[in-house]
C-alpha cells in the first residue's frame, strides 16, 4: 500500500464509473434472498444435529477412547489453514509492491474473516462440555499449546476484522449518495461505517498509517496461529505428528488452500456480479502462478515429511507409512496427493490452464483436497498407537464420521458461506478507491470509455 494517496481521483470522472460498477451489485434482491434461505435451512438442519450431540454426547460422533480427533479438529486446522491467505495477499504481497493483488485483496480479507471466525466455533462442537469453553481462559496453563492456540485465533480474527473495516472506509464515504437502490438500513450501516470521513489528506495519512501498522502485525500473528496449530500436533510423539517441519508445512499447506479460495470467489465475483473489467484474464493468470508457486513450496514439504520416515522405516513410523501409501487410507492418501497438488502443479504450468474456467475447475478440486489433507494428518495417526488395540467393539479399531459429525462439519462450512455471501452482497466487493486512485495515476492504461 502506498505512503500516501493522490486525492485527484476524486475528480477524475472515472471515479463515478468505478463506483457505479462495483456498486450495481450491492444490496439484497430476489436471487440473495433465495440463496440465504436455502443455506438458512441446511444450517438449521445441521443446529438440529448439533442439538442431539450437546444433548446425548459425543458417543453420537465416530470418536472414541482411540480417535478422539476426528473430522472437527480436522475441519479446523482446514478454516485456520485457509484464513491466512489474506494475510499473504493483503500484508505480503501488497506491502511488496504489486499492484495486480489491489482488486482482490477485499476478497482475500473476506475469506481471512470468515474463516478464522468459523475456526473457532469448530472448536467449540468439538468439546463435550461447551459451558467450560471459559475455563481455558480463566484456568488455562502457559505451558498448554491450546491456550496459544485459542489466544492466536482470536488475535488473528480481531486483526483481519479491524483490516477488513479500516480498508473499507473511503468506499463507504464514495458510496454515500450512490446506493439509492439498497434499503434505508444499509444505507445508514455505510454512513456509520464511513466515520465521517471527508477524503482530507491528512485522514488518509492517519487511514493509510493505521492500515499499514495491522499488515505488520497480522504477518507474524498468521505465522503463530498455524504454526501453534501445528504444534497441537507437533509435540506429541506420535508416529506422523512427531516432526520437526510441522510448522512451515502446515504454512505453506495453508497458502496452497487459502489461494484456491481466492481464485474460486474471483470466479464467483467475476461472473455473478459481473466484474471482468476488474477481476480479469491476466489476474487469473497471475493467480494461477500464485497457486503454482506455493504448490511447489508445499510439494517440497510433502516430500520432506514422508519420504524421510520412508526411507528410515522405524517400527512405528513404518506402520503408519505403510496404512498411508498401501493401507485403509491409501485411496485418499494418493488422491489428495495426485489431483489436490500433483496434477494441479502440472496443469498451471499451462497457461492456456490458467484462464478462469480451467483455473475455477482446479481451485475447487485443491480445496477440497486441502480438506481430505487435513483428515489424513488427524485420523490415520490415531488409529495406530503405540500400544495394541485389546478387549475393545470392532467399530473402535478404524474412525468412522456418523451423520450428527458430517452435518455439523456441513454446517460449518455453511456458516463460513453464509458470512462471505453477506459481506460480499452487502458491501463492495473490489475496493473502489484503491482502483479508482490506480487507474487516474495511471490514464494512459485505463483509459475513459
Amino acid at each position: 500500500m502506498a505512503s500516501e494517496v493522490n486525492t485527484k481521483f476524486l475528480q477524475d470522472k472515472r471515479l463515478d464509473r468505478i463506483a457505479s460498477d462495483i456498486l450495481r451489485p450491492v444490496g439484497v434482491d430476489r436471487s440473495f434472498l433465495i440463496w440465504m434461505s436455502s443455506l438458512s435451512m441446511l444450517l438449521f438442519v445441521c443446529l438440529y444435529a448439533y442439538y442431539i450431540q450437546l444433548d446425548k454426547g459425543l458417543i453420537v460422533t465416530g470418536m472414541r477412547d482411540y480417535v478422539s480427533w476426528g473430522m472437527y479438529i480436522s475441519n479446523f486446522v482446514f478454516f485456520v489453514a485457509t484464513s491466512l491467505v489474506g494475510m499473504l495477499i493483503s500484508s505480503v504481497l501488497g506491502m511488496m509492491g504489486y499492484k495486480w493483488v489491489k482488486p482482490i485483496g477485499r476478497i482475500a480479507e473476506i475469506i481471512a474473516v470468515a474463516f478464522s471466525a468459523v475456526a473457532g466455533i469448530v472448536i467449540v462442537s468439538d468439546m463435550g462440555r461447551p459451558e467450560r469453553l471459559a475455563y481455558v481462559f480463566m484456568f488455562g496453563r502457559i505451558q498448554s499449546p491450546i491456550l496459544w492456540d485459542v489466544t492466536v485465533v482470536v488475535t488473528y480474527m480481531t486483526l483481519s476484522i479491524l483490516l477488513y473495516i479500516f480498508t473499507m472506509i473511503p468506499d463507504m464515504a464514495i458510496s454515500r449518495g450512490r446506493i439509492g437502490h439498497t434499503p434505508v438500513w444499509l444505507q445508514k450501516t455505510y454512513e456509520f461505517l464511513s466515520f465521517n470521513f471527508q477524503h482530507k489528506p491528512e485522514q488518509y495519512k492517519i487511514l493509510l498509517k493505521a492500515v499499514r501498522i495491522l499488515l505488520i502485525m497480522i504477518v507474524p500473528t498468521a505465522f503463530a496461529i498455524h504454526t501453534v496449530t501445528s504444534w497441537l500436533f507437533a509435540v506429541t510423539t506420535r508416529p506422523g505428528w512427531d516432526s520437526t517441519i510441522f510448522g512451515p508445512y502446515f504454512l505453506t499447506g495453508a497458502f496452497v488452500a487459502g489461494s484456491a479460495a481466492v481464485i474460486i470467489l474471483m470466479f464467483v465475483v467475476r461472473n455473478s456480479y459481473k466484474l471482468s473489467r476488474y477481476i480479469t484474464v491476466e489476474l487469473f493468470d497471475k493467480m494461477g502462478k500464485l497457486l503454482f508457486l506455493v504448490s511447489i513450496v508445499y510439494f517440497y514439504f510433502n516430500l520432506n515429511e514422508y519420504l524421510v520416515p520412508a526411507y528410515k522405516m522405524k517400527t512405528f513410523e513404518a506402520r503408519h507409512i505403510i496404512e498411508l501409501f498401501v493401507g485403509e487410507h491409501a485411496f485418499m492418501f494418493w488422491s489428495v496427493q495426485l489431483l489436490g497438488l500433483i496434477i494441479p502443479m502440472i496443469l498451471l504450468l499451462f497457461k492456456s490452464m490458467r484462464k478462469p474456467v480451467p483455473m475455477f475447475i482446479i481451485a475447487i478440486v485443491v480445496l477440497i483436497a486441502s480438506w481430505f489433507k487435513r483428515l489424513l494428518i488427524v485420523v490415520p495417526t490415531m488409529e495406530a498407537p503405540f500400544l495394541p488395540k485389546q478387549n475393545v467393539p470392532d467399530a473402535w479399531m478404524l474412525y468412522h464420521p456418523t451423520i450428527v459429525e458430517s452435518a455439523i462439519t456441513v454446517g460449518t462450512i455453511t456458516m463460513a458461506v453464509m458470512i462471505i455471501s453477506v459481506l460480499m452482497k452487502l458491501f463492495p466487493v473490489i475496493p473502489i478507491w484503491e482502483i479508482a486512485e490506480e487507474e487516474s495515476a495511471h490514464p494512459d492504461q485505463h483509459p475513459v470509455e
